[in-house]
């Protein structure tokens, strides 16, 4: 059975820095944008920040895609935001819920929402941080609020409770969206899918999984893992 993605109802976002990545998935009908972030480029080797984003916005033109401030300073972060913000319609900026110090940015997203930059607020945890979110963002302009639920589930706790009542807070704001980040595995989309979130943002490798497994018959999937651990100790040549 041919299993589409695009009837899940939530929207997938491919999260990654692989130029020839970012490509691929942007031209998949099931992935609504993209996402990345100074750390993936890092893993990838990239150098100059501005030179790549305007590489993948050649090809990047219509699906929404967001790219990250990088200062750990406000004003700093604020001209970053609105260079950012020129380079393309579809770009929203990504802006830290707190710089390093643990200070708050909800003057700067009043600021820059304010203006009409499209932000997608990012690193968010807990419901406190969403609801001072949602009081600095502009009601009339597009924003995603990303809370980062995989991180939540790496501390032993069931992040779905948080994402439902961030999903309530942000009712008041028809044109926020809230993002299930830090996806861990394949299950982690469907949750969101089930929380009733607008967007989930799936690194490359996991999006592949998605792909490759979204409803495999179990019975199935036991028998080539049988068939793999079977292959594996030939090629090892185990002998007892």
């Amino acid at each position: 059975m041919t299993y589409d993605l695009s009837d899940l109802p939530v929207k997938i976002f491919a999260d990654g820095a692989d130029l020839e990545g970012i490509i691929d998935l942007y031209r998949k009908p099931f992935i609504k944008g993209l996402t990345t972030n100074p750390t993936l480029m890092r893993k990838v080797g990239i150098k100059n920040y501005e030179t790549f984003a305007r590489t993948v916005l050649e090809e990047v033109r219509t699906k929404p895609i967001s790219f990250e401030v990088f200062s750990d300073e406000f004003p700093e972060m604020r001209r970053q935001a609105l260079r950012m913000r020129d380079w393309q319609e579809n770009v929203y900026i990504k802006i830290p819920v707190t710089d390093t110090r643990g200070a708050s940015a909800a003057d700067l997203i009043r600021d820059l929402s304010g203006a009409g930059v499209k932000l997608n607020v990012t690193a968010l945890l807990t419901a406190r941080q969403v609801m001072e979110v949602k009081d600095a963002l502009n009601p009339e302009v597009p924003a995603v609020v990303s809370v980062f639920a995989g991180r939540i589930a790496d501390t032993g706790v069931d992040p779905r409770p948080i994402m439902k009542e961030s999903l309530e807070i942000l009712r008041a704001l028809p044109e926020a969206e809230l993002l299930w980040a830090s996806v861990r595995e394949v299950l982690n989309v469907y949750q969101a899918a089930d929380c009733g979130c607008h967007i989930v943002t799936v690194p490359h490798d996991i999006l592949k999984k998605t792909v490759d497994l979204a409803h495999k018959d179990l019975e199935q999937l036991s028998l080539e893992t049988v068939k793999m651990f079977h292959r594996d100790a030939i090629a090892a040549g185990f002998d007892l």
